[in-house]
């Protein structure tokens, strides 16, 4: 009977959450955590995890990249080649390992991570999100990371194409 009891307030707490009209410091969303322009870092978590009871999607909009860069939550490992990203370009403070290197790169000590990659190496309890050009081979590291026992990994679906267009029309 109480099981039951938990299950329905589990059930009924996310509802209540996601159709709140009002928000710790007055917002009126749960879309507003995305647009406010403050950057509210405490419910950056929220972003990505959601109210949901189902697995939490892996994918990450270019709005919740921005408050997590914003707000130094989470390493961005851009699996691109080194020449795509002299072509095109990157998302600012991510770091370059290419998709063939991901899963040896991830297995490596901090020391020879900093070494070869430039920028410090994710912990397996540190949010990462990986991106590429189109989503795809992001995708590909996602699924590798997680095979190695990573946990709050997440995949920029739109990848560098999507950046790119947001921050030209920004």
């Amino acid at each position: 009977m109480a099981l039951r009891r938990c299950w329905r307030f589990a059930a009924v707490v996310p509802r209540l959450l996601w159709n709140s009209t009002v928000l710790p410091g007055g917002r009126s969303s749960v879309s507003s955590l995305v647009n406010n322009t403050h950057h509210d870092c405490k419910h950056t978590e929220l972003l990505l995890r959601g109210f949901s009871s189902a697995p939490p999607s892996t994918d990450v909009s270019y709005e919740q990249l921005k408050q997590l860069l914003s707000c130094r939550k989470a390493v961005v490992i851009d699996v691109r080649e080194p020449w795509e990203l002299r072509e095109y370009g990157s998302i600012p403070g991510s770091i370059n390992v290419p998709l063939a290197q991901v899963g040896n790169a991830l297995q490596l000590d901090a020391e020879e991570f900093n070494e070869k990659y430039g920028g410090e190496m994710p912990q397996q309890t540190d949010n990462i999100v990986f991106t590429c050009l189109a989503g795809i081979r992001s995708k590909n590291a996602l699924d590798t990371a997680t095979s190695l026992g990573y946990k709050d990994v997440h995949n920029y679906l739109g990848g560098w194409q999507d950046w790119s267009k947001n921050e030209q029309q920004d």
